[in-house]
C-alpha cells in the first residue's frame, strides 16, 4: 500500500520532470553543456511545481528515464542538407516535401564575412581606431583640465569669501573684546579710589 502510494507520487513528479527536460532541451543553445541544460530544467520545473522548488529524485529519473513512458523524443530544429529540391517535380507525396513547404517561412541569414576580407577590414580600421582613440584622449584630458580649473577657482573664491569673512569679524570683535574682560575684573574686584597709597 505504502509503495503504491509513493509511485503515485513519484510519477507524477517523474511526469513533470520529463517535462522540463524535454524543454529544456528544446531551447538548447550552442555551446551549452549538460550542467546548463539541468539548471534550465531546473528552473523549468521550479516554475510549474506546485510549490515544490527542484527536483530532487535523480536516482529515480536515472532508473525510469529509458521507459516507454519517460524517454525524451528531440524535437528541435531540423536539419536541412539540401534547400534546392533534387527534381522539378511539384507534386510529390513524400512527407519531408510537406515539411520542407511548411518551412519556407525561415528567413535566410547572410553569409559571413571571409577570412581575407575581415584582415583586411581589420587593417584599414585599425588606424582610423587608433587615430579616434588618440582624438577622445585629448577630449578627455581637455575635459579633466577643465574641470580641475573650475574646482581651483571655486576654491580660491571660498578661499578669499573666508578671508574677507575673518577681517570683517576680527575688525568689529576686537574692541569689544578688550572692553568686556576689565569689566568682569572689576565686578569680581571693586576698587576702591583710595585703596592706592593710604
Amino acid at each position: 500500500m505504502a509503495l503504491s502510494s509513493r509511485w503515485k507520487i513519484l510519477n507524477k513528479e517523474l511526469g513533470k520532470w520529463r517535462n522540463a527536460l524535454a524543454k529544456a532541451m528544446d531551447n538548447y543553445r550552442s555551446g551549452q553543456n549538460r550542467t546548463n541544460e539541468m539548471i534550465q530544467a531546473q528552473m523549468w520545473f521550479g516554475a510549474t511545481g506546485g510549490g515544490k522548488k527542484s527536483f530532487t529524485h535523480h536516482e529515480c529519473w536515472e532508473v525510469v528515464k529509458y521507459c516507454k513512458r519517460f524517454v525524451i523524443i528531440p524535437t528541435g530544429p531540423e536539419v536541412v542538407l539540401n534547400e534546392t529540391p533534387l527534381h522539378d517535380s511539384m507534386t510529390s507525396d513524400s512527407p519531408l516535401d510537406s515539411l520542407m513547404s511548411q518551412d519556407s517561412s525561415i528567413e535566410k541569414e547572410p553569409r559571413p564575412i571571409g577570412r581575407k576580407a575581415a584582415k583586411a577590414k581589420k587593417a584599414g580600421n585599425s588606424s582610423n581606431q587608433n587615430s579616434q582613440f588618440l582624438e577622445e584622449i585629448a577630449r578627455q584630458n581637455g575635459i579633466r583640465i577643465e574641470m580641475e580649473q573650475k574646482h581651483q577657482d571655486h576654491e580660491l573664491a571660498l578661499q578669499a569669501e573666508y578671508a574677507r569673512e575673518r577681517e570683517y569679524l576680527r575688525k568689529k570683535k576686537w574692541p569689544r573684546q578688550i572692553g568686556k574682560p576689565w569689566r568682569w575684573i572689576q565686578v569680581i574686584c571693586p576698587l576702591k579710589q583710595n585703596n592706592f597709597g593710604s
